[in-house]
């Protein structure tokens, strides 16, 4: 009897991490409001009460999950706009095809999808995100298009601001597209077809007459 195997138990250190993964599934089938605390206890199989030992709220929990999936997915990011060699037009292509990674998971995608849809009753929820995601990269896309108007790739532009919200809107577009539409089409188009192309319209659009600049 004593050679019988042993319940396996989970390490703690892992146990937030399964715990975020649960309620990243209730969030998707059920929405941010209508998910209980228990719907994700009982989804991670674990008690309601060793659950509130890691996240005191829904507030938490969201906020854990944005920072351990896309936080670290956003310094990516940066660190890319940093790399030696590369013009801005360049860093900002690498970029696009970092997001297309982003949003081909269709775990990562429901994050920003849920963002949006319940942003109106949730307005806490969207300035974490707004503070967190957004204004990161926009200071980041900010920078690269101030970097490329210097260094003569790009013409000059009026309003940097509004520069990285026409940039960054066809990417959002396309994330909606992702967990609405692309499910049920036949034909689903190509991520990085679509933003590489969208990089070809946008870019060239801003490119400075001389060709002056960075590399490419």
């Amino acid at each position: 009897m004593n050679d019988l195997p042993r319940p396996r138990t989970r390490r703690k250190d892992t146990r937030p991490a399964e715990l975020l993964a649960a309620a990243l599934d209730c969030f998707v089938e059920k929405g941010f409001a209508a998910t209980r605390m228990e719907d994700i206890a009982r989804r991670a199989g674990v008690a309601k009460g060793t659950f509130y030992l890691y996240f005191p709220s829904k507030d938490a929990v969201f906020e854990a999950l944005v920072r351990e999936t896309l936080l670290p997915r956003i310094a990516t990011l940066e660190q890319s706009a940093t790399m030696a060699g590369l013009g801005a037009e360049a860093k900002l292509r690498a970029i696009l095809a970092m997001l297309g990674q982003v949003l081909a998971d269709p775990k990562l995608v429901a994050i920003p999808k849920l963002v949006l849809a319940e942003a109106g009753n949730f307005p806490d929820m969207a300035r974490f995100y707004r503070q967190e995601v957004i204004a990161r990269g926009q200071a980041l896309l900010n920078g690269l298009f101030r970097e490329g108007v210097e260094k003569g790739e790009f013409r000059p532009l009026p309003d940097l601001d509004i520069m990285t919200r026409l940039f960054m809107g066809p990417v959002v577009l396309t994330a909606l597209w992702q967990t609405t539409f692309a499910p049920v089409e036949q034909t689903p188009m190509p991520i990085d077809r679509v933003l590489s192309t969208h990089a070809d319209l946008f870019l060239t659009a801003i490119k400075a007459p001389t060709g002056t600049g960075g590399a490419p």
